[in-house]
């Protein structure tokens, strides 16, 4: 099972000033993609064509912040009925309200990513005998890296009793197909939370799963 991980919001707590105005984001959302080594052909293929049909260069990478709200709904619409039809690809979402969190959590927003991380994923990923766990190095604001996945190693062996082993396969995006089409959705997800009520994420909801934490 191949799992590809990107987040969309910063790990920042300043909310006396407003956000992109020296404050930090409200909401942070880490999205994953679940599917094997197999199926992850077609969100590539996914990916590739939406690129294609917006004339995007291939090389370039697919960002959902720098798509405009309706490249954004054009891009729901079609993920919500590529999902509907792929039912081996999977998306799991958990969006954290960071203005509900506690000050001795705060501190730490390395604890912050992993512990969410642990809620939203670990429970899916239990009864496989290996998954690679596929981050983009350059989206992980915090140092969390290897300690991430030995706090994840360690409560699938002792708190959940499962065999599964964690392979850490950093990735960087814009050789990755697969981490740009998870991108788009962790920012449609955030945008819907951080400025409410987003038309995209309204019609990609259905298909895909989601927690909420300190709401």
């Amino acid at each position: 099972m191949h799992v590809y991980l990107d987040e969309s919001g910063d790990l920042g707590f300043e909310f006396s000033k407003p956000y992109h105005g020296g404050g930090s984001s409200r909401y942070l959302t880490i999205a994953f993609l679940l599917a094997s080594k197999n199926d992850c052909v077609h969100t590539r293929r996914f990916t590739r064509k939406f690129k294609r049909d917006l004339n995007i260069i291939p090389s370039n990478e697919l960002k959902g912040s720098l798509l405009g709200d309706t490249r954004l709904q054009t891009f729901a619409g079609r993920c919500a009925n590529f999902l509907r039809d792929h039912s081996e690809c999977r998306v799991l979402t958990i969006t954290a309200n960071k203005q509900n969190v506690i000050q001795r959590i705060s501190s730490d927003a390395n604890k912050l990513y992993n512990y969410m991380i642990r809620l939203c994923l670990l429970d899916e990923i239990k009864k496989y005998d290996e998954v690679r766990l596929i981050p983009d190095p350059r989206s992980i604001k915090v140092k969390s890296g290897n300690s991430m996945v030995d706090y994840l190693q360690t409560i699938l062996m002792f708190d959940l009793e499962s065999d599964t082993r964690l392979i850490h396969n950093p990735l960087e995006s814009h050789h990755s197909l697969d981490l740009q089409f998870i991108d788009v959705i962790s920012h449609i997800v955030w945008k819907h939370h951080e400025y409410s009520h987003s038309p995209p994420f309204l019609t990609l909801s259905p298909y895909i799963k989601f927690k909420h934490l300190y709401f």
